[in-house]
C-alpha cells in the first residue's frame, strides 16, 4: 500500500498480536499521529505489543527492522513470531528460532514450570527471580522467556518471549504447547519437577532409606533426580499425568 502523504501511521497487527491491543483496535486498522524520529519499535510497544513477540514489520510492503523511522502516511503490517513456515527471504526480527526449546519462567509461574519439566522441557524457575537475572539467563542460555509481565518483554535485551494469555496453570500448559508445537517433543518424566535435573533409573536397593513404607511395599521401579536425588515411581500422580498429557496430544 502506497503512503497517504497525511500526518497519520496506520498500523495493522495479525493474529495472537491483537491480544495486546485495546478491543476497539484489534483485528482493524490502527491509526497513530506521526512523531518525528519515532522508531517502529516505539511506536509497537507504545499500542502495547511487546516487541519480543514480533518477527515481521513491513512498511508500505517492505521489510524493515526495528530502528526504521516512521515517515508520515506509512502503512505499517505487524506480524507475530512465524513458527511453521520460511519467511528468510524477509528482515526477520529476532535470531533464528530457538529449534531446542528451553524456557525460562517469571516469578509467578510455578506450577507451569513444575508441569513443563513433566512434560520433559528444560525448564528454569525461582520464585526470586529479578527481571535482569532472568534476561541474561534467557540471553546465556538460548531460552524462550514466558511471563504474565507486558513490561519484561518490552525490555529491548529480550530476544525470545511470550506473553501468556491464560492464569490458569492447566490452560497455560495447553496455550504453551500449542504455541511452540510441542506436542511431538514431549518427554513424559524425562525432568525433576522440583529442580529441572534429568531423571534415571534407580535401583529399590538404592532408594530404599528414601522410600515410605507402604511404597516400598508395593512398587519396584524407581527413578531419581541426578540433581537433587528426589525419588519417583510411578504412582497415582503418574497415572494423573498420564491422562492430562493424553489430553494435550
Amino acid at each position: 500500500m502506497q503512503n497517504r502523504g497525511d500526518s497519520t501511521i496506520t498500523f495493522r497487527f495479525y493474529e495472537e498480536l491483537n491480544d495486546h491491543l485495546k478491543p476497539a483496535f484489534r483485528s482493524k486498522e490502527v491509526p497513530l499521529r506521526y512523531h518525528f524520529g519515532q522508531t517502529v519499535k516505539d511506536a509497537i510497544e507504545k499500542l502495547g505489543v511487546p516487541h519480543g513477540e514480533v518477527d515481521l514489520v513491513l512498511a508500505n510492503g517492505r521489510s524493515v527492522g526495528f530502528s526504521y523511522r516512521l515517515q508520515k502516511g506509512d502503512y505499517i503490517s505487524v506480524y507475530p513470531v512465524f513458527e511453521s513456515f520460511d519467511i528468510s527471504p524477509v528482515i526477520r526480527l529476532h535470531p533464528k528460532p530457538l529449534r531446542k526449546i528451553r524456557f525460562i519462567l517469571d516469578a509467578h509461574l510455578g506450577k507451569l514450570a513444575r508441569m513443563l519439566r513433566l512434560l520433559g522441557f528444560d525448564t528454569l524457575y525461582w520464585n526470586d527471580y529479578k527481571d535482569e537475572e532472568m534476561i541474561r539467563l534467557a540471553s546465556q542460555e538460548k531460552r524462550i522467556i514466558l511471563t504474565r509481565d507486558r513490561g519484561l518483554l518490552m525490555r529491548k535485551e529480550v530476544t525470545h518471549g511470550y506473553f501468556l494469555r491464560n492464569i490458569r496453570p492447566s490452560k497455560q500448559l495447553e496455550e504453551t504447547v500449542t504455541r511452540f508445537q510441542l506436542k511431538n517433543l514431549i518427554n513424559p518424566f524425562a525432568r525433576c519437577a522440583v529442580c529441572n535435573g534429568e531423571i534415571i533409573p534407580a535401583t529399590k536397593e538404592a532408594v530404599l532409606d528414601r522410600l515410605p513404607e507402604n511404597t516400598a511395599k508395593y512398587y519396584n521401579g524407581f527413578f531419581t533426580c541426578s540433581s537433587c536425588g528426589k525419588v519417583y515411581w510411578k504412582g497415582s500422580h503418574y497415572e494423573r499425568m498420564k491422562k492430562r498429557i493424553e489430553k494435550l496430544k
